[in-house]
């Protein structure tokens, strides 16, 4: 297991390092950024169904103007397997609509676009000291939305895509040596984003999420986070007046409720 542990560290720091090339490359005059303030309401839990399995469900209202305008409304389901103490298996569905925002929307025709996804992922988890770490791989399978032009209220067909997502996040304990119900602790996470296959545009790289912030336990399955939250998102088609690399550059916050439920424990108890 540390010889995983290492990989995933080793893999981390090459993401990153790409990470930090591709932004301060956007400065240039070939490219354009648009900035955006961002609002992110989510919410996320594992349902206990079993002693390996569990029910994954997640709902993200994520707003621009700092919560006043509409960006994305996603809702995700999955099943998640044990495979280990610190070692999970996952894999789902994803739907995603995108209204238009912004001064280069990449929702087309100026209505709501839908996303279809499918996902697997491996996650693992380590600890050092009073960090913990969680290390996740995610492969996406996307089917994008093209609206019809005659009517943009219409999907005409559906585009294909792949991507890969590494994440790594981290959870401190702020009073004592873990996290107990009633007390704070700092969570922070990065997330990069890259495309691969047929239908990837300029956006090979795909997009960027950091975040940091504080979190509070009040059960040990329930916890709430605020968190600030920069993301970069590269567009896939370029300025059409100019032809330049459209850059999104957003900053805000980002509102988590985690909440847990055990069904094993309750069946097991009737």
């Amino acid at each position: 297991m540390p010889s995983v542990y290492s990989f995933a560290l080793k893999l981390a720091a090459l993401l990153l390092l790409i990470l930090t090339a591709v932004p301060a490359r956007s400065q240039s005059a070939e490219r354009i950024i648009d900035r955006n303030a961002i609002g992110w309401f989510t919410y996320n839990g594992d349902h206990q169904i079993g002693e390996k399995w569990a029910v994954h469900t997640e709902v993200q209202l994520r707003r621009t103007r700092l919560g006043l305008g509409r960006q994305q409304l996603l809702s995700r389901l999955g099943l998640v397997y044990s495979l280990a103490e610190q070692v999970t298996l996952s894999g789902g569905y994803t739907q995603l609509t995108t209204h238009p925002y912004g001064d280069y929307p990449t929702a087309g025709l100026g209505e709501a676009t839908p996303e279809n996804r499918a996902y697997e992922d491996v996650s693992l988890v380590s600890t050092y000291g009073r960090l913990q770490l969680t290390h996740r791989f995610r492969l996406e399978q996307r089917w994008l939305g093209q609206l019809d032009e005659s009517n943009p209220q219409r999907v005409a067909g559906w585009e294909y895509q792949n991507r890969a997502r590494y994440q790594v996040a981290g959870e401190i304990p702020l009073q004592g040596s873990s996290i107990n119900d009633g007390e704070l602790y700092l969570t922070f996470f990065d997330e990069i984003f890259i495309g691969f296959g047929e239908n990837v545009g300029r956006n090979v790289f795909n997009q960027n999420r950091i975040s940091s912030g504080l979190g509070y336990q009040i059960r040990d399955n329930w916890k709430l986070e605020l968190n600030y939250l920069n993301q970069w998102t590269q567009h896939a088609e370029p300025a059409t007046n100019t032809q330049q690399s459209v850059f999104e550059n957003n900053n805000g916050f980002r509102l988590n409720v985690v909440y847990n439920l055990d069904f094993k424990s309750s069946s097991s108890s009737d």
